[in-house]
């Protein structure tokens, strides 16, 4: 039988999950600027607004990589 994780834990699971403009712009090598224009145009990835702040969730990052991956032949 598993256990369920307690409200902390869940919390910090949340956060591992998510990443910051900041986070992301590092990842992808781009400004946040970058993103903010990607947002404001409605391009790029789906991504969380919460009150003022901006969250990406990592499963749909890794996506979108993955669906932009062109290898070499």
């Amino acid at each position: 039988m598993s256990e369920q994780p307690n409200s902390s834990d869940s919390s910090e699971m949340t956060r591992r999950e998510l990443l910051t403009p900041p986070q992301l712009a590092d990842r992808w090598g781009v400004s946040i600027g970058h993103l903010a224009n990607l947002r404001h145009h409605g391009e790029g990835i789906g991504y969380l607004k919460i009150g003022s702040r901006v969250a990406y969730r990592i499963t749909d990052v890794v996506e979108y990589e993955n669906q932009h991956y062109v290898p070499v032949a």
